[in-house]
């Protein structure tokens, strides 16, 4: 039986859909355990069972006949008397199902808290410590950058290995310095050779081969600063001689940096999972273009509307200020 992450989001996504939907009574079934922190809440339940039409089947693990998703849905038609309920079987493994429990319940129906995907991402950390970041944190509903801290702050954690699974199932170096600086030197010798070939050759993903060929282009490190584990090498990283490192002296973020956060922003799926949150991600995008290319814009406006435009961009530079406050301010109340 396949296993991973992408298996249990396949899982989730698409394969479970199809499985039959059978009638079964609902003695057989066993409430073990759920992803919630705080156990069932009652008044949901009671929500659900004042619900007129058919709620959909639940997921029970066929070998142990466990409730995977759908605890709530069995106690409102327990409460309602119903003595049978609609059941989708999932056959795979224990492990499989306390994963796929965390899956089913960040993407929908009653969505976990944010204790809730902590402490599941910290049992994930406990089964699976060879799981990439962003592997954990697609199952877990959270960002890369907070599974991070949780991976550093778990309490009697594995140790870290060497390598990682990631979303695909294939296993890579935590470390990918060696690897990016072999794609450089690849993309150096054959620029027109596929990412899928070079990622082969240098052991990274296709992704980073991506990235590195970007770097490269533009005549910057293959090996961003922050990836070097060694001090020494950060202080020796190759500087680009036609590029001298900016100085921002009025505190402002270098379109590196944010590129960076908006990376790590882009793959959360409390973003990707919504269409208000895609639709800022889109416009995210492309301020970042703008970030990385500033002067080409510039240059391709024509003379005429350069002044008008100014004024357009400073107006909505306001709109975003205040965006950003909102954030901040909405942040902070909710932390």
């Amino acid at each position: 039986m396949p296993s991973g992450s992408d298996y249990v989001l396949a899982l989730r996504d698409k394969s479970l859909n199809g499985t039959p939907v059978e009638l079964v009574h609902v003695d057989e079934l066993r409430v073990v355990s759920t992803p919630r922190t705080s156990g069932e809440d009652v008044e949901y339940t009671q929500t659900l069972a004042e619900v007129e039409s058919e709620l959909p089947p639940i997921l029970v693990h066929r070998p142990t006949m466990r409730v995977v998703d759908g605890v709530h849905r069995l106690r409102a038609a327990q409460a309602n008397g119903q003595t049978c309920i609609m059941v989708r079987y999932f056959d795979g493994d224990a492990t499989d199902a306390d994963l796929l429990a965390v899956a089913l319940n960040v993407s929908h129906g009653r969505p976990l808290s944010l204790e809730d995907r902590i402490a599941a991402a910290e049992r994930i950390f406990a089964s699976h410590p060879q799981w990439s970041d962003r592997a954990v944190a697609a199952v877990a509903g959270l960002s890369t950058r907070r599974v991070s801290e949780i991976r550093q702050n778990v309490v009697g954690a594995p140790p870290h290995t060497d390598r990682r699974i990631g979303l695909d199932g294939r296993s890579r170096p935590v470390d990918s310095s060696h690897g990016r600086e072999l794609a450089g030197r690849l993309i150096q010798e054959n620029p027109t050779a596929s990412l899928r070939v070079i990622a082969r050759q240098a052991g990274i993903s296709p992704a980073t081969v991506a990235d590195v060929r970007s770097r490269v282009m533009r005549g910057e490190d293959p090996v961003p600063a922050r990836r070097r584990r060694n001090p020494a090498d950060r202080n020796t990283a190759h500087q680009p001689a036609a590029r001298p490192p900016q100085q921002r002296h009025d505190g402002t973020r270098s379109p590196e940096e944010l590129g960076s956060a908006f990376d790590a922003l882009r793959r959360d799926p409390s973003m990707r999972l919504n269409e208000m949150g895609r639709h800022i991600l889109r416009m995210l995008d492309a301020a970042s273009m703008v970030a990385q290319d500033r002067q080409r814009f510039v240059e391709s406006v024509p003379a005429h509307c350069k002044p008008q435009m100014s004024e357009l961009v400073h107006g909505y530079a306001q709109v975003w200020e205040l965006f950003a406050r909102d954030l901040k301010d909405h942040g902070a109340e909710s932390a």
